[in-house]
């Protein structure tokens, strides 16, 4: 199946390219195009967008787009993907949502792979073991093993 978002990716659309190929679609063409070219490449190519205004995968009152889609495709039944959302929330947000410590951390590591390479399969392909690292620790964190120090 092919997703579209737009280009120069940023931590939302980072962890929904890794969210897409880790539990939604592994075998997934991803497109990162520029914004003005999404709705072209939905109609030609029968892309599902994501992460763009007016999508059913995308921020809205209620959460982010990585949020939508753990909604969607029934991914909170995972204490750990569930657990990841609030704070892939907080580091693409605000986060006054839910507060989570760690979601500026993610921020920070995801804005300096921007910096590191201006293409986004690389940001993404070096972001996603970031995120499996999260996942891990949302693991763990869920599993009854906490923090420790």
């Amino acid at each position: 199946m092919k997703w579209v978002t737009r280009e120069d990716v940023k931590v939302g659309r980072m962890a929904c390219s890794w969210l897409i190929k880790r539990f939604v679609d592994p075998e997934a063409e991803i497109l990162y195009v520029p914004r003005g070219d999404v709705q072209a490449i939905v109609e030609r190519e029968g892309a599902t967008p994501f992460h763009v205004p007016g999508a059913e995968l995308a921020h809205n009152r209620n959460g982010t787009s990585f949020e939508a889609f753990l909604t969607r495709y029934d991914l909170r039944r995972d204490p750990a993907l569930d657990l990841m959302g609030r704070i892939i929330n907080g580091a693409d947000t605000d986060n006054r949502t839910f507060n989570q410590p760690e979601g500026p951390g993610v921020r920070a590591v995801t804005d300096g792979f921007r910096d590191l390479t201006p293409d986004d399969r690389e940001r993404v392909a070096r972001a996603s073991q970031v995120f499996d690292a999260v996942y891990a620790y949302c693991q763990h964190q869920t599993s009854g093993g906490g923090s420790e120090e």
